[in-house]
């Protein structure tokens, strides 16, 4: 079955869903009797400040996952419920049905929800390549973003308004990604974002969020760059830039650059943002066999990330991309050549916590 799958997915092919299929399979599995459903566990395990990504479609078809973020959770982020392509079938159309009928699910579980996201180079509907000219790239931007925040306005605690806006080769520190918006307005696109998610969301934590800004390496030292000096130029020109999101769609095999990024971080702290890691999994095709040796593994690389950028600060959220290995974008994407479980998130395909779960709890506290 086709699951979540995050905004990283562009790095390594592209994946789609039609409109119709995921509204269908939505109603088919009956969204009425999933709200009728209460949470099997406690509340009393749940950890403030954490949250989990998921797809209507998986939380109708299977309950356990709505009863396991209602547990563990205290906030649920949409994988692609208000993306451009499924919110806007038509220039002329706004649906909303699937986008809505996930924020119920959250109130009815005594979770928050997210926004994700208004500002993305990928998952556009065809029509809009008709775009084209840089006027009717600014209208259609600002008449997406009014009416999609104006539309969730109170009900969200925070946006992605521009997501993954650095080049994948970034060489130096305006290594900005090109786009339909970028080519026609520029980097002053990412402005005319922030103002109007602003103006139709006061409420809402505003927020650039990024990926593979963690590691070692230049490519990764170069994509910090360009996040900063992106966020920089925002905050002098007086947008509302509030956040910076890390996705954290770490690299198993691959060592997390500690000190890069808790520099960064500091630095945008002292900029006055928040720091949030938004997208959180672990990609394991390259490590151990073993499920309990890369497990341990997987629980390292994560604790390394969340120390590492809750240096200068707590974290104000941490969001897994999932929360059972049974729903998740990567043993789609990125499977093992062993043909083995990928074993990417906090809870396995049977629900049971990993020590990745035990991780999380560390940097988080209980919500009771």
């Amino acid at each position: 079955m086709l699951s979540g799958f995050s905004g990283a997915a562009g790095r390594f092919g592209a994946m789609t869903l039609s409109r119709r299929h995921f509204l269908g399979a939505a109603a088919t599995a009956g969204f009425a009797a999933t709200l009728a459903r209460s949470a099997a566990s406690s509340p009393a395990s749940r950890r403030a400040g954490f949250g989990a990504a998921a797809t209507l479609v998986d939380l109708n078809a299977d309950s356990r996952l709505g009863e396991a973020i209602a547990a563990r959770c205290t906030e649920l982020a949409p994988v692609w419920e208000l993306n451009w392509q499924f919110l806007r079938p038509t220039r002329d159309a706004f649906e909303f049905e699937a986008g809505d009928d996930l924020v119920a699910f959250a109130d009815s579980h005594g979770l928050k929800t997210r926004g994700h996201s208004l500002v993305w180079y990928s998952g556009m509907p065809d029509w809009t390549r008709e775009i084209a000219s840089a006027r009717d790239a600014e209208r259609e931007l600002v008449r997406h973003i009014e009416t999609v925040a104006g539309h969730y306005r109170g009900k969200l605690t925070s946006w992605n308004v521009v997501n993954e806006p650095t080049a994948d080769d970034a060489s130096n520190d305006r290594s900005y990604r090109p786009c339909l918006w970028s080519n026609y307005l520029g980097p002053r696109y990412a402005e005319i974002a922030f103002r109007a998610a602003a103006a139709a969301d006061p409420h809402a934590k505003l927020m650039l969020n990024e990926y593979d800004v963690e590691h070692v390496g230049p490519r990764n030292a170069n994509r910090r760059a360009t996040l900063r000096r992106m966020a920089l130029d925002l905050l002098e020109a007086g947008a509302p830039l509030q956040a910076i999101g890390l996705q954290g769609h770490l690299q198993g095999a691959t060592p997390i650059d500690r000190d890069g990024l808790s520099a960064f971080v500091a630095d945008m702290r002292r900029e006055g943002l928040e720091v949030y890691v938004t997208e959180l999994d672990v990609i394991d095709r390259d490590l151990p066999g073993d499920p309990t040796e890369r497990d341990a593994i997987i629980a390292r690389q994560v604790e390394a990330l969340l120390s590492a950028a809750s240096a200068p600060a707590p974290l104000e959220k941490i969001i897994t991309w999932g929360l059972s290995d049974r729903y998740s974008w990567i043993p789609y994407m990125l499977p093992r050549a062993d043909h083995l479980p990928n074993r990417p998130l906090p809870l396995d395909a049977d629900f049971r916590p990993k020590p990745f779960m035990a991780t999380i709890e560390k940097f988080t506290r209980s919500a009771a």
